[in-house]
């Protein structure tokens, strides 16, 4: 049986990240969770800011180094995400989407982290001519590179959830999601949407199970497997 693990989550208080917090703070399975977010977080009406498992560090993630000087962590998990609309620019975009998660992965592989877990997304390709997709694929790319023990890229379809920003093409999907589930069958189940507490129960699961042996391991985890493996 694997033993117990610290977590290290950045992305928190997004779609994923603040699902996957709250199922680590109830994992008996997590001994203690550092999360970073670049503001103090809002109470919550769930209590986990009184948790003693919790240790929340704010800072710039520009000094992410400075910020984590005193973190020991086994698991790292990387839920970081914007789009253009809030990014405002494509640099932008690029510092949250790429740029942040390979620093946080050099973070990993020089404090000797046991396992990455990242949040991607699917379609991710650093050839695609889709700029959303390209630069998943080159956040894939770079952390791929690290040689870090081991990297897993889980790849959701459209995520549904409750989200804090308005986003009005994704809330016409997750109206119509129950017809989707229904009409995505055969070659295009593959598209389902996935609920954000599917993908973090399946990013917990991950870090549970880890297994270094010595070799590097990066695998890549599709929309399908999530709901092939996950029963919420």
């Amino acid at each position: 049986m694997t033993a117990g693990y610290r977590a290290l989550l950045v992305g928190a208080t997004g779609l994923v990240g603040s699902a996957l917090l709250r199922r680590l703070l109830n994992d008996g399975r997590c001994t203690a969770v550092t999360i970073l977010v670049r503001r103090p977080l809002r109470p919550s009406p769930d209590g986990h800011g009184a948790n003693r498992k919790l240790t929340v560090l704010t800072a710039d993630f520009d000094r992410l180094d400075e910020a984590l000087a005193d973190v020991e962590a086994d698991v790292v998990f990387c839920a970081l995400g914007t789009t253009i609309k809030k990014a405002k620019t494509q640099e932008a975009f690029r510092q949250v989407d790429l740029e942040y998660p390979a620093a946080l992965g050099e973070w990993a592989k020089q404090h000797g982290a046991e396992s990455f877990i990242v949040v991607s997304a699917m379609g991710a390709n650093a050839s695609s001519t889709i700029f959303y997709n390209r630069v998943k694929g080159e956040m894939e790319a770079q952390l791929s590179a690290l040689g870090l023990r081991e990297l897993h890229i889980v790849r959701p379809s459209l995520l549904l959830g409750k989200r804090e920003e308005f986003r009005p093409g994704e809330q016409v999907a997750v109206w119509l999601s129950p017809l989707l589930k229904l009409v995505m069958q055969g070659k295009l189940r593959v598209y389902r949407p996935v609920e954000a507490e599917q993908v973090a129960a399946f990013m917990a699961d991950l870090a549970a199970a880890r297994s270094w042996n010595g070799m590097e391991i990066v695998k890549i985890y599709e929309n399908d497997a999530i709901h092939a493996t996950i029963q919420l």
